[in-house]
């Protein structure tokens, strides 16, 4: 049978500090594992915790960058896709940009927004442009217009202004009047490209 550690409290009482080696056994013994548990203690709360919240801290680093990681390999991925939409794009605005009339274009196209408006038989009461409104890479002028005719000719006029080959658009209509006559205001505005100095 294994002996007990009997443990006399009062061998606690009389310890001579200078003199730990003449300590009993029992004493020195607790004294070890208390001194193993303050030295444990202290590492871990000032080395082992710190190191623990720089992990913690880690780990979160290291989930950003993975899904910032995931983010550029999808586009890398596309790359290509992108690179041919870029230049589906690129071709769509310049076939854009071709239907903005230039400036010695603007003149014609007044012109062909009066005929068509004459053709499907409109009285024009007002045909005034505007001043020229510069935007970031085009200029908006628009053209107050009154005319005088029914429904249909001025759903026609519209339908035939639609598919001039430049670009024109109908704004601010307003009608008045009844039965077969009526008269009609609206701002028609067409764009021209801004060269670049």
């Amino acid at each position: 049978m294994a002996s007990k550690l009997n443990i006399d409290f009062s061998q606690f009482s009389n310890l001579d500090f200078n003199d730990v080696g003449a300590w009993p056994i029992a004493v020195k013994v607790v004294a070890v594992l208390v001194l193993c548990i303050a030295v444990s203690g202290a590492g871990y709360w000032f080395v082992i915790q710190q190191q623990i919240e720089e992990l913690e801290a880690s780990r979160e680093k290291e989930k950003e960058l993975l899904a910032t990681f995931e983010t550029k390999q999808r586009k890398a991925a596309n790359l290509e896709a992108y690179r041919a939409q870029m230049v589906e794009m690129e071709q769509s605005f310049g076939a854009m940009l071709r239907q903005l009339p230039s400036e010695t274009e603007v003149a014609e196209l007044l012109v062909d927004v009066s005929q068509a408006g004459l053709a499907n038989g409109l009285e024009f009461n007002t045909f005034k442009p505007g001043a020229e409104r510069p935007a970031e890479f085009y200029a908006e002028l628009p053209i107050n217009i009154s005319v005088s005719g029914n429904y249909h000719q001025f759903a026609q006029f519209a339908s035939d202004v639609a598919e001039l080959s430049r670009i024109v658009t109908l704004h601010d209509i307003s009608m008045t009047g009844s039965g077969e006559r009526l008269s009609v205001s609206a701002v028609a505005k067409t764009y021209r490209y801004l060269e670049k100095k």
